[in-house]
């Protein structure tokens, strides 16, 4: 979980939403150091993220896709 000022993430609100959608991330917003609100993935995008990560390790085990692509999906999913 990250935490930022209600400041900042007035300021980069555009960032934030697509961190939360695309990367699933939870971010908290804080006022004086105090959280007050969460940014999270909607039900629908965080099924669709676990939906995608059981189907790319299927394929793997599979052996329909090499265990490079599987780190390099990996990675892209830590950023």
């Amino acid at each position: 979980m990250h935490k930022i000022g209600v400041l900042e993430a007035r300021s980069t609100l555009p960032d934030l939403l697509k961190r939360v959608a695309l990367k699933g991330e939870h971010i908290t917003i804080t006022h004086r150091g105090e959280p007050v609100a969460d940014l999270v993935p909607s039900g629908n995008t965080a099924a669709a993220i676990a939906r995608e990560a059981i189907q790319a390790i299927k394929a793997m085990r599979s052996g329909k896709i090499s265990q490079k692509s599987f780190a390099e999906m990996r990675h892209r999913g830590r950023r």
